[in-house]
């Protein structure tokens, strides 16, 4: 069975930070790129960032909005992907989720492009 399981979100002041975790099971990993999207209220969902190597090309993707603020990494011994968030915005506000796609990163930053595997979101609120 797959699944993704993602984990991390909370409640955090603007300027804080958050880590959030993704963790990968019934599927080989190192052939999948892993991204996390996000979807506030009233919006549409976002390709926030990705990461993959599959078949031993490296792809890394980051949305405008989040580059030099949120980095993305891999573990590939424990099947789980980061997204370590800083200098939150209230505007970051959203529920993240994590999903898999058997391709390169290129999928994630093209909304008009699917995921195979979805995970449940996790709730990520910036408020002061």
């Amino acid at each position: 069975e797959v699944q993704l399981q993602a984990s991390g979100g909370g409640l955090v002041q603007p300027g804080g930070s958050l880590r959030l975790s993704c963790k990968a099971s019934g599927f080989t990993f190192d052939d999948y790129a892993i991204g996390w999207f996000r979807q506030a209220p009233g919006k549409g969902r976002l390709g926030v960032s990705c990461i993959g190597n599959r078949h031993g090309v490296s792809s890394l993707y980051y949305a405008t909005s989040v580059k030099g603020r949120f980095t993305i990494s891999s573990d590939n011994a424990k099947n789980t992907v980061y997204l370590q968030m800083t200098s939150l915005k209230p505007e970051d506000t959203a529920v993240y989720y994590c999903a898999a796609v058997a391709n390169n990163c290129w999928v994630v930053a093209d909304p008009a492009n699917d995921m195979d595997y979805w995970g449940k979101g996790t709730q990520v609120t910036v408020s002061s």
